[in-house]
């Protein structure tokens, strides 16, 4: 299974504060950014550097430079994380997959596809929450057909049905979560989970 689990004390409590109940949109959205640093840390791991030769006051010395990254938000709650990764990485690229689930079916039904050039870069797609899996597999086999091969999946919350779907489809595409949810209810939402993200980033209740 190529799921990594952050358990880190920042973590944790951004993670609290998105799961409560209490919290509204606008700091939902701020732990959602904090949230998203410390995902983002171990999501680039895998990032290739370029060395160079830089000089410091002092001397010159060895130093380095991030490879492409390009971030593809799924719509719409993976809007919540792109703000932290524009920080950290000021020359990323961004693409948007639109994608909703059915209500009736939990099937994922595209409206809305857009990526730059993808070619030698490290994608790290922002997927919230990764409950039946159907919408992460759709937005990594739009990525593949575009010609990434260095994908990683960003995700606050993971549940055992999205994990296992994931691991069937794309064993390739490592997945960095904040954390490991217990199970799906009977209309495929994550338990404990943290409710509709889209909704709750938005006040669209």
């Amino acid at each position: 299974m190529n799921l990594t689990v952050i358990d880190h004390p920042l973590t944790r409590h951004s993670l609290s504060v998105l799961r409560s109940e209490n919290t509204e949109a606008e700091a939902f959205r701020a732990a959602a950014k904090r949230l998203t640093f410390t995902l983002l840390m171990e999501a680039t791991r895998s990032t290739p550097l370029t060395e160079t030769t830089i000089r410091t006051p002092m001397e010159e010395t060895v130093g380095y430079e991030l490879g492409d990254v390009v971030a593809v938000a799924v719509l719409r709650a993976g809007l919540g994380m792109l703000d932290a990764v524009l920080e950290m990485i000021p020359k990323v690229k961004v693409g948007f997959a639109g994608v909703q689930r059915d209500e009736e079916t939990a099937l994922p039904q595209e409206y809305y596809n857009k990526l730059p050039d993808l070619a030698d870069a490290h994608v790290l797609i922002l997927e919230p929450m990764l409950a039946t899996g159907g919408s992460l597999a759709w937005a990594v086999d739009k990525v593949k057909e575009s010609g990434a091969m260095n994908i990683t999946a960003m995700c606050v919350v993971t549940a055992p049905d999205g994990v296992r779907h994931m691991y069937e489809r794309h064993p390739d595409v490592r997945i960095i979560a904040a954390t490991f949810d217990r199970e799906l209810n009977d209309r495929a939402y994550i338990m404990p989970g943290l409710g509709d993200m889209g909704d709750r980033l938005f006040g669209t209740f």
